[in-house]
């Protein structure tokens, strides 16, 4: 029988839950976020692995997983193979199970009840739920002990299911502790609520982005490559700036920001937009032009994004040897974001059909990239995008004409 909670442990034990609660107020990646409330409920409990299922529809889709005795397995292999010793976190996507009784987290979903089994390859018979097996046959594992609890909102709603395994005291497995069951129970309450306000924040988000896309494309009606040229070089973009080690809300930053590198050309006549041959050095500068419209629009403006994409679209034209426009700039003095934009836009304008040129193979490309190495690109720059070549080169599949 396990010993009583004393009031000094659940003391701490509510101290930790308050931490995590405010923890879990603070992350607004939803991935993250679902990474932070499996890991510190495993902690919380002393589970040595779980899993976390978030509710789409009448589905319950496995998030995450985590799983320390199978992760210092993979860390033994690959030291004795002399490999690096990372070993990322299992996250799965697209793998889903029925919201229905015959599975155990799906009978959480179903009923929103605890269940918090001593053996899953003991359950009682009768039992309208199940433990599956596959997975510890596969894998070498013995699951035992498991808590599953239902992630509750405000309204009483299952969001989504956390389910932790074999718990630990000392060296031994042992069942949850009752006592585990309502601290847990609140804790994926919050979890819940979290999850719906990060949810929420997100639709936000990418209704308010959708805007700036389409506002991108307008700016870019004309041509024939229009929103697949945004697509691309926007994640062209990203990519670069993660190469360059960028922070994550760094990247996200110049992603969505990057389509709004040629809204100035609102203000350049369609005569010269569209026009198949060579720009007159005139045309030509009302063609340079469109930088400088484009910051014009985007002054003053309060958004940390839209900031961004003033940056890129007044410095984008830039060179680092200074012979670029609209203002002359070189090497560092070009905002980061404009000089990664630079590459992205010009490789993409090389690969593909234009008014005025046909695409580019790209070996060509590359030569012409390479050779602007020093003069026209960062170098930094450059290496990040050959390091990244075949993230880059699958995005120009996935998004072709």
């Amino acid at each position: 029988m396990p010993a009583k909670m004393t009031t000094s442990g659940l003391q701490e034990q509510l101290m930790a839950l308050n931490k995590i609660g405010i923890a879990l107020s603070r992350e607004q990646d939803l991935n993250q976020l679902l990474t932070l409330i499996l890991t510190e409920s495993r902690q919380f409990t002393n589970a040595e692995a779980g899993s976390l299922y978030v509710r789409e529809g009448e589905q319950l889709r496995f998030s995450v997983t985590q799983n320390q005795v199978l992760e210092a397995r993979k860390r033994a292999e690959l030291k004795a193979q002399k490999k690096p010793l990372e070993v990322a976190p299992s996250t799965f996507t697209g793998f889903y199970v029925s919201l229905d009784k015959s599975s155990l987290a799906g009978y959480v979903g179903v009923t929103a009840k605890v269940l918090n089994i001593p053996d899953a390859y003991k359950i009682p018979p009768g039992r309208e739920y199940k433990f599956n097996r596959s997975f510890d046959e596969k894998n070498n594992y013995r699951t035992k002990s498991m808590l599953i609890v239902p992630m509750k909102d405000a309204s009483g709603n299952v969001v989504g299911v956390l389910q932790l395994i074999n718990a630990h005291k000392g060296k031994s497995i042992v069942p949850f502790d009752k006592h585990f069951e309502n601290l847990v129970l609140s804790l994926a309450s919050q979890a819940a609520i979290a999850i719906k306000n990060t949810m929420l924040t997100q639709e936000l988000k990418e209704a308010y982005l959708d805007t700036i896309f389409r506002l991108s494309v307008a700016a870019e009606y004309k041509d024939d490559d229009t929103a697949v040229h945004i697509h691309r070089m926007s994640r062209y973009s990203a990519i670069l700036a993660e190469g360059l080690g960028l922070s994550a809300a760094e990247v996200e930053s110049i992603r969505y920001a990057s389509p709004m590198h040629d809204i100035g050309k609102l203000g350049v006549p369609d005569s010269i937009l569209m026009k198949p041959g060579k720009l007159t050095p005139a045309e030509f500068k009302e063609m340079q032009n469109h930088t400088l419209f484009g910051a014009k629009i985007l002054e003053n403006a309060k958004a940390e994004l839209l900031k961004v994409s003033e940056q890129i679209a007044l410095t984008h034209h830039e060179k680092w040897d200074g012979s670029g426009y609209p203002r002359g700039l070189r090497g560092e003095g070009i905002p980061l974001s404009g000089r990664i934009v630079a590459l992205a836009d010009v490789f993409d304008a090389l690969t593909t059909k234009r008014c005025y040129k046909p695409a580019f193979s790209l070996e060509e490309s590359m030569k012409i990239i390479k050779e602007g190495t020093g003069r026209h690109f960062d170098p930094k720059v450059i290496a990040a995008f050959n390091n990244n070549l075949e993230k880059i080169l699958a995005v120009k599949a996935q998004f072709s004409n």
